[in-house]
């Protein structure tokens, strides 16, 4: 069975990488996040979004079409800028596997990931964790504001979020394994970088990232 699954990851993330190259995911990361913020109401809460301390967005995340699904789907990371100002350049990341509530059949999600605090963000600094095991996650509410306090949401490192067929809604990613995805960060930086040297430095962020970073500083902002 484990051999069958990694095998469905093997064939999707092939058929990914054939079908766009990392400037056009990040295009795509730009419009899954203006696309959510737009909708009234149905958007990612605001306060939230102002105190986290990083983004994930990965658009088109696929799951074969089988019965034992095998999902995969490669996007993107920014975390606050160590200037104080605005966001800073993303790292490329992979996610794979998990508990994500699709059907039975082909199907693609766009997810969203909102990593709350200090904990969460040196998970983002390791080659690969899994949420709900070695980070704490938990669905995300939708809405422009939200005065939710539950414990989840207090204590949760990632807060967490998929849109299919339209629909735009918190999601538990049980089981989800997050990994730095080193061909793409070859391909932005023109050199081999890890997620970790990205994410805590001032390196300027190359020019395909400018509309994922327009509109992360656009909706979202310290207070």
């Amino acid at each position: 069975m484990r051999r069958l699954i990694s095998a469905l990851i093997l064939s999707v993330a092939c058929l990914s990488a054939a079908q766009s190259d990392a400037p056009a995911r990040l295009q795509a990361a730009a419009d899954v996040f203006k696309e959510v913020m737009s909708i009234s109401d149905k958007a990612i809460p605001q306060d939230l979004l102002n105190k986290s301390e990083c983004i994930i967005v990965v658009p088109g995340m696929k799951q074969g079409a089988f019965i034992v699904g095998a999902k995969y789907g490669r996007g993107f990371v920014s975390c606050r800028s160590k200037s104080g100002v605005g966001w800073g350049a993303p790292g490329s990341v992979r996610i794979e596997g998990g508990s994500f509530g699709f059907q039975a059949g082909g199907s693609e999600t766009d997810l969203i990931l909102l990593v709350m605090n200090d904990s969460g963000m040196r998970r983002l600094l390791t080659s690969k964790f899994t949420l709900g095991a070695d980070a704490t996650a938990a669905a995300g509410p939708v809405g422009r504001t939200t005065q939710a306090q539950t414990d989840a949401f207090m204590t949760a490192e990632i807060l967490t979020w998929s849109r299919a067929r339209g629909l735009f809604a918190g999601v538990a990613l049980s089981g989800a394994t997050l990994r730095e995805d080193s061909d793409w960060n070859t391909e932005l930086y023109g050199s081999k970088m890890t997620n970790r040297e990205i994410l805590t430095s001032t390196i300027a962020p190359p020019a395909p990232a400018k509309p994922l970073l327009d509109e992360l500083n656009h909706y979202s902002s310290r207070k």
